[in-house]
């Protein structure tokens, strides 16, 4: 599987500057590049390397102008990130898919799989479940009753969906994965006690949603707990009952979202954030890591901390945080006068 220069230019909207018919068959790191290699530039923090690499090609933005000779051909882009994600799906394409079903599949009554699918060792389909074409169940994959998952979808080994459950297409479930577990629901009694509230609801996945690695995603109490067309979730995250997320939004590692809490479109939630239960978070809001974020934020904010306050308010906090020593010793000597 090998490329050259102009036939990846094309797929990546780029210009060449170089030799055209330069061929690669492999993409590596800029601080790896090596002969046969495809890498890129996206960060100046990287610069350093490309004078020392000896990748065949790397992709550049258009307007970089190198400070020394470089021996690579360079691909000039508007958006060498969005360039090289063209790129790896380029590669990732040529290997060829896993398709048929193992013997050692379970498909459940009144299922149906679609044309083209993949179910490998151990794979298992519930009851009247809906497969569209080209999904592909990794082996120790289970899927409950009643479930619907659309076309192009991919769920990895050992990811647990539970009855009900209805995915997208084009998702991508990473092993791990719990989709459609009870919600945390709980009834405190007089002695103490506590008895659980029936979670009857289910978890809805949009098209083109991602979940990572170890992610668990709850089933409403009643309706749905639903992501939106296109969200991102990292792994290790943990989405409660009833949740409804917005189109485009992603999320880093270890996020937590408490149940009933609607979050906008294209929200950016950084890595060990939490969100208590019953808010809503608006559109395009960024939420810093580690943030706690515990009342209604409105669209277009950029909020961090714990408590999380939006970000011009909480930077003064800080100041302010690290100067309360002299703050202190300040008010304690007008006190004395």
């Amino acid at each position: 599987m090998q490329f050259t220069a102009n036939e990846l230019a094309k797929i990546v909207r780029g210009t060449v500057e170089g030799n055209g018919e330069a061929r690669v068959w492999k993409p590596c790191k800029i601080e790896e590049g090596c002969e046969g290699g495809i890498t890129f530039l996206g960060n100046d923090k990287y610069t350093h390397y490309i004078y020392e690499q000896e990748a065949t090609i790397v992709i550049v933005k258009r307007d970089f102008v190198p400070e020394k000779p470089i021996s690579s051909t360079l691909i000039r882009v508007d958006n060498p990130y969005m360039a090289v994600a063209l790129l790896l799906h380029t590669f990732n394409e040529r290997t060829k898919p896993p398709r048929g079903r193992s013997w050692h599949s379970r498909l459940g009554r009144g299922s149906k799989l679609g044309k083209r699918c993949y179910m490998g060792h151990y794979a298992v389909v519930g009851r009247h479940c809906t497969i569209g074409d080209d999904v592909k169940i990794y082996p120790n994959a289970t899927i409950g009753d009643n479930c619907k998952i659309g076309d192009g979808t991919i769920i990895y080994a050992g990811v647990k969906i539970y009855e009900g459950v209805e995915i997208g297409r084009n998702c991508i479930i990473h092993s791990g994965a719990v989709i459609g577990a009870d919600g945390f629901g709980f009834a405190p009694t007089g002695d103490g006690s506590w008895n659980k509230i029936d979670q009857i609801g289910n978890v809805v996945l949009e098209d083109n949603v991602e979940v990572g690695a170890n992610t668990c995603i709850d089933r409403a109490t009643m309706g749905s707990t639903r992501l939106h067309e296109g969200v991102k979730v990292d792994n290790l995250c943990q989405i409660a009952h009833n949740v409804v997320i917005g189109q485009g939004t992603a999320m880093a590692s270890q996020v937590g979202i408490a149940g009933s809490c609607h979050v906008g479109e294209h929200c950016i939630i950084a890595g060990q954030a939490g969100l208590v239960g019953h808010i809503n978070v608006g559109d395009h809001v960024t939420i810093g890591a580690q943030s706690g974020v515990t009342h209604n934020i409105g669209s277009n904010l950029q909020v961090f901390g714990s408590p999380a306050m939006e970000a011009s308010k909480r930077r003064k906090v800080e100041v302010l945080v690290k100067n309360i020593e002299k703050l202190a010793a300040r008010i304690e000597a007008l006190e004395k006068k």
